[in-house]
């Protein structure tokens, strides 16, 4: 005789008939959500939100990109070929992600982690960056301290205090700047135009080259992280 479904809560009931549960469920599915914030032909830069304890799909990353992490956490990588890598980051943290063969990730610390993703489509230059006379680095290291540097990327990191100011500095290349907390700056430029710069911690942004002074409007810090572009 077959059995009736009356006696099933109503969403049981109703994956029956849907032929949901004849399906294998895939937690990969669940793992990430991810949102794209700029595609250009220098840059894909993804904002991810990454659940723990839960395995990726079998995948590889075909570019070499730059990885901030929002909120502090550990990572398990499982290479295809045997190898097993094992990050730890700090809230706010940038490390560089080489290109990489087919592996599982899982976030193994227990709660979610945000992460922007700076997947770079160009090679690069092995040239330094910052030769210009007003590199923000140059003009006021109190505020800007490099983070690292390689042939495509220079990331450094900017902390400015409550109500102060960045003297008139230049940004010579293309970059992707992502807040770590909120921002409200005045943007002054050399002739003497001004605009409102505000963004949410965790924005994501994209800049040209520029010649400016900044004014932290808030009474709090701002911190954010800047990866300039050398492709």
């Amino acid at each position: 005789m077959m059995k009736t479904t009356s006696g099933m809560a109503p969403a049981v009931r109703l994956g029956i008939l849907l032929g949901v549960f004849a399906l294998k469920p895939d937690i990969s599915f669940f793992a990430q959500t991810a949102r794209t914030v700029v595609d250009n032909d220098q840059v894909k830069v993804l904002s991810v939100d990454v659940a723990p304890h839960q395995k990726t799909r079998l995948h590889d990353h075909k570019v070499n990109r730059v990885m901030i992490y929002l909120q502090a956490g550990k990572q398990t990588i499982d290479y295809q070929d045997g190898k097993k890598t094992v990050l730890n980051w700090k809230a706010g943290e940038a490390k560089w992600s080489p290109a990489s063969g087919m592996h599982i990730a899982e976030i193994t610390s227990d709660q979610p982690v945000t992460i922007v993703e700076v997947e770079l489509k160009n090679a690069g230059t092995s040239t330094k960056a910052g030769s210009q006379k007003l590199d923000p680095l140059k003009v006021d290291p109190k505020h800007y301290k490099i983070e690292f540097e390689n042939a495509q990327v220079r990331v450094f990191r900017v902390k400015l205090g409550p109500k102060e100011t960045i003297p008139l500095h230049e940004h010579a290349l293309n970059r992707v700047v992502t807040y770590l907390t909120g921002q409200k700056v005045k943007v002054t430029t050399p002739d003497g135009k001004s605009e409102l710069s505000q963004h949410q911690a965790g924005d994501a942004s994209w800049g040209g080259p520029a010649k400016h002074t900044e004014e932290n409007l808030n009474d709090s810090p701002m911190e954010a992280l800047v990866v300039e572009l050398k492709g």
